[in-house]
């Protein structure tokens, strides 16, 4: 097997290396990742700029630019051959609900997606790298079990609880669950006393009943979501249709 790998941590980030440990038995493995952190970076490309693309002494690759565009710098211009599966993350911390829309880490694995290749995004459920190692080995674990049984291309969304290995033993399909409105954005000032604001945090859960990812990921289980790209609101094209009729 061919796998690409990316994040939206950095290439320098413990979770892309210890993914790509992990995976590194079992599949020719490429990585081309941002050159910094780029999270929330979403879908985005950068068109207002050319991306550069080097080479790390580790053999990664990093690019000054999104998860996106490395993905896509990737299968369009640095690979000679289509991987068999494209990769994302692990992230520092989880991509759950409606994260899942500003995730670089779900990103990445989108943009695999597009190109008609299976796609996983993998995060921890909660942040600070504890147990990454662990989580690895589970990420891989799943790729052997699950890369064969899903219609392709699929898109996968995986958050995985921060515990020691032999206690990672419960995987279940989720759905998406839902978040409270964001906080409000943060003032402050610049060291000239410009008004500046932070993006502040996300908003409580709202939706985190039994079958989300994030009732999964509270009672210690692995959740995966899979994920379409499609937006049509589909149940309202009728209503549309005669509203313009």
């Amino acid at each position: 097997m061919r796998i690409l790998i990316s994040n939206d941590d950095g290439y320098l980030a413990p979770g892309i290396n210890a993914l790509a440990d992990a995976l590194a038995p079992i599949a020719d493995i490429v990585v081309v990742a941002p050159d910094s952190n780029r999270s929330g970076a979403s879908n985005s490309l950068s068109l207002d700029r050319p991306l550069s693309v080097q080479r790390a002494a580790n053999g990664f690759y990093f690019v000054n630019g999104t998860p996106t565009d490395c993905v896509h710098v990737a299968l369009t211009g640095v690979l000679d051959y289509r991987p068999d599966l494209v990769v994302s993350g692990i992230n520092n911390g989880p991509n759950m609900g409606d994260d899942t829309l500003y995730s670089g880490t779900v990103a990445a694995a989108t943009e695999g997606y597009l190109f008609g290749i299976p796609a996983i995004a993998f995060s921890q459920g909660a942040f600070g790298w504890e147990h990454i190692d662990d989580a690895a080995r589970h990420a891989r674990d799943i790729i052997e079990r699950y890369y064969e049984t899903l219609p392709r291309p699929y898109l996968l969304n995986v958050n995985i609880p921060n515990r020691p290995y032999a206690h990672l033993t419960e995987v279940v399909a989720t759905r998406l669950g839902k978040r409270h409105q964001s906080e409000p954005v943060i003032r402050s000032q610049d060291p000239r006393g410009k008004e500046i604001f932070w993006i502040g945090p996300p908003g409580a859960t709202k939706d985190a009943g039994e079958g989300t990812d994030f009732f999964a990921c509270a009672h210690g289980r692995t959740s995966i979501t899979p994920l379409q790209v499609d937006l049509t609101h589909k149940s309202q094209l009728a209503a549309l249709e005669k509203a313009l009729a």
